[in-house]
């Protein structure tokens, strides 16, 4: 039995420069709204899509921890929501590892959603996206 049944993960990520210094964020929500966890993270020198991924990637890791079975992804980045909804190839091969983690994760969950969302609706994740960045000056 699962600790959390239901959970809210938005993600987000960004790069100044793409490829620049880029970073990542990501809240986990129930679902009131009211925030369970968080994670940043500083990647290096890395192309937004990447940032986005590694988003992602931390928000599922954060939402297994909590023990939750079922997540529902938002983010503002059409092409991680569409990739990882099967109606887009990852064509990428930078990328492609990054989709295999998330894949794996997904499979760890008894659903998971992607829906996207524009980036008005997105600010928590890209707070803390930007935060980290901003930190590694």
């Amino acid at each position: 039995m699962s600790e959390i049944d239901k959970v809210i993960v938005e993600a987000d990520g960004g790069s100044r420069g793409n490829p620049g210094p880029a970073g990542y964020g990501a809240v986990v929500l129930d679902e009131t709204g009211q925030e369970l966890m968080d994670r940043q993270g500083f990647l290096g020198i890395a192309t937004n899509n990447v940032a986005e991924y590694s988003g992602l990637i931390a928000g599922l890791t954060a939402a297994r921890e909590l023990g939750a079975a079922n997540v529902a992804v938002r983010m503002d980045s059409k092409l991680v929501v569409e990739q990882m909804n099967g109606n887009w190839k990852v064509r990428h091969p930078g990328l492609r590892p990054l989709a295999a983690e998330a894949a794996a994760l997904v499979r760890q969950f008894d659903s998971v959603t992607f829906t996207w969302i524009p980036r008005a609706d997105n600010t928590r994740a890209d707070a803390l996206a930007n935060a980290a960045m901003d930190d590694a000056k």
